[in-house]
């Protein structure tokens, strides 16, 4: 037995199980009877959670996850779901300990979405409008000029209005216009067109009194000056407000939230409705002032909360994809089935064929964390300078961490069979709730494609510059060489995207893009894995626990290895892989597979879910739905 596999058989690690052990069910969520198992688990969460800033980040919010307001209700209405949705995000803004503060710091904001997003996807999606866009906004446009005490108490629920059922993500059509009229210093609101209706913004009676920060393009003596926010009060306890149309739309997929059409019929607005900043003041004379002179750059300034909701997104389908795999890997180690020897019973969890995609999934899952601890960080410490950079990088890791949570999430759902189709266990609707997070806050395919007409000239990947094959003595088994080889493979779409953009057709940009675009963005996917595998190797780096770290390194090296898999005929064909190493990858991933699997809990349970959240999921606890008292009774 090499060092590697005897330092993480558990041989040496009391209450650690080997696969020849006889399965113990993971109920009341205690999987390891402690030692050094529990030390490793510790320090998996440690180094998952922002480290040292884990109490003030995690904490609060972990611990509603555990509360039972927020486990699973049966036999609800969508309307009684929505209402229950609102009813959550009261008791989340109980526990904020600061609204204001919360709103304004990334990571806190950010973790919020992680841990509510397993527990209710309609709340998550109302607590990223009404704290992230519709606070937000208020506080980055002059917030402390305004009295914010109605929604920071939630007396008042914010909401956000900026796409319109015409245009989508196509702003620069948008056709709300705010029109200043100099008489009574007032903006008049309206919607001229059924296409201009802004679509699907939670804007019903339901949850109460309702206010929202629209966008609108704002039109002062027939001149238009960009799009900017407005202040809008929608509802009171009577109803909507005069002037305010709105129009539930169709249940959608996922959980359900009152999604909406509104309109406004001349509205007449206060000057004070106009959110303002630098980008564009109105004096007391009602002349309009801005820094910049560019109106898209001035809509782009007024919205610059999307990229945080970028952020939001991406931990919420993260908490989601985290909690499938802590689910599914728990059940696959209570559910026996038939061995190969008579009268066995053995775990689902033995079998390679189950536990390989679970812990593929595993590994995917720390990356994604790992990716977006590093992104929040870049925009945390953002300056003017490498904003549009960053704000990149927040867009890509957006499209690759959602996607790769939907991913996650079907995947569990099929691991667990037919008790992953019930909504009890926990898993049921979560790859529709990540669905949502794919789409919001920018569609993940065109933030994509504006990161990749950046990137073809803007951006230069980093190519290790190798001039031949892996040397034998670093090959397959070392994760900064397949890492090298990865930065190999970004570099490779770019240069073929550069070339396709050179050879193009000439005087027809979109024909030219077109022949670019397919290389644009498996350069932009490339890069995306790249930067999440940078993220994993230096949390590895990190890790103070010799096991803990060879957890680690091993992951990332599976989660390397599956991501070379698609590569491996540019890289044979650049020389900068060998026949026998192309070869060789399936038995590599399958030694990898091996090592890792007795692990799966541990690696789990490094996720930190509170042990009252897995044990109010049936198949989370050792049980099943059926088994217990989980279903209604029939109707008389």
């Amino acid at each position: 037995m090499t060092f590697l596999a005897y330092a993480l058989s558990g041989a040496d690690i009391p209450g650690g199980r080997t696969t020849d052990e006889p399965a113990a069910s993971p109920a009341r969520g205690h999987s390891h009877p402690g030692g050094r198992s529990d030390l490793v688990t510790d320090e998996l969460t440690h180094l998952l959670f922002d480290r040292c800033l884990r109490d003030q980040v995690h904490r609060p919010w972990r611990g509603l996850a555990g509360r039972t307001e927020f486990g699973y209700r049966p036999g609800l209405t969508p309307r009684e779901r929505m209402s229950l949705s609102y009813d959550r995000l009261r008791l989340v803004n109980g526990a904020a300990d600061g609204v204001a503060d919360l709103v304004t710091d990334p990571r806190r904001l950010a973790a919020l979405h992680e841990w509510i997003g397993p527990l209710d996807g309609g709340l998550t999606t109302l607590a990223s409008i009404h704290y992230n866009l519709f606070l937000g906004s208020l506080l980055d446009h002059d917030g402390d000029r305004r009295d914010l005490s109605a929604f920071t108490s939630l007396r008042r629920t914010g909401t956000f209005l900026c796409t319109e059922l015409d245009h989508g993500n196509d702003v620069a059509a948008m056709q709300t216009v705010a029109v200043y009229d100099r008489a009574s210093d007032e903006f008049v609101l309206h919607t001229p067109t059924p296409g201009a209706r802004k679509f699907m913004p939670n804007t019903s009676l339901t949850g109460g009194p309702k206010s929202a920060t629209v966008a609108a393009r704002l039109l002062m003596d027939g001149q238009d000056q960009g799009v900017f926010l407005f202040l809008v009060p929608l509802s009171d306890e009577n109803g909507h407000l005069p002037g305010v149309r709105v129009q539930r739309l169709p249940d959608r997929t996922g959980t359900p939230v009152d999604h909406s059409l509104t309109a406004f019929e001349h509205v007449r607005l206060p000057r004070t409705a106009l959110l303002q900043g630098d980008h564009g003041r109105l004096a007391a004379d009602g002349t309009l002032s801005s820094t910049l002179g560019n109106r898209r750059k001035r809509f782009l300034r007024s919205i610059g909360r999307v990229t945080m909701g970028k952020l939001c997104m991406s931990a919420g389908t993260l908490g989601m994809s985290r909690a499938a795999l802590a689910i599914a890997v728990r059940y696959s180690h209570s559910r026996l089935i038939a061995g190969a020897r008579p009268g066995e019973r053995v775990p689902l969890a033995a079998h390679r064929s189950h536990h390989g995609r679970l812990l593929h999934g595993i590994a995917l899952a720390y990356a994604m964390t790992f990716l977006h601890r590093r992104v929040v960080d870049r925009w945390v410490g953002h300056t003017a300078e490498d904003r549009e950079e960053v704000e990149r990088l927040v867009a890509v890791a957006k499209g690759w961490i959602t996607w790769q949570a939907r991913e996650i999430a079907v995947e569990c759902r099929e691991r667990c069979g037919a008790q992953g189709l019930f909504p009890a266990n926990g898993i049921a609707d979560l790859a529709q709730n990540i669905e949502g997070g794919i789409t919001a806050e920018g569609d993940n395919l065109v933030i994509w494609v504006k990161a990749a007409g950046e990137m073809v000239f803007g951006h230069e990947a980093a190519r290790p510059g190798r001039l031949g094959p892996l040397c034998p003595d670093r090959d397959l088994a070392d994760p900064a060489a397949l890492r090298d080889l990865l930065a190999e493979a970004e570099g490779i779409w770019q240069s073929r995207a550069r070339t396709a953009l050179r050879e193009g057709p000439k005087g027809d940009p979109l024909a030219r893009w077109n022949e670019t675009s397919s290389a644009a963005l498996e350069m932009v996917s490339a890069h995306a894995r790249l930067q999440a595998a940078d993220a994993f190797m230096a949390a590895a780096d990190a890790a103070v626990d010799p096991t803990t770290g060879f957890l680690l390194r091993t992951l990332c090296r599976l989660f390397l290895l599956a991501q070379l898999a698609e590569c491996t005929g540019d890289l044979l064909a650049e020389g900068l892989m060998t026949a026998d190493q192309v070869r060789s990858l399936p038995k590599n991933r399958d030694a990898v597979l091996a090592d890792l699997a007795p692990h799966m809990m541990t690696l789990v349970d490094g996720f930190g879910f509170p042990a009252e959240m897995l044990a109010g999921i049936p198949i989370a606890d050792g049980r099943a739905v059926g088994g217990g008292h989980e279903g209604t009774a029939d109707a008389p």
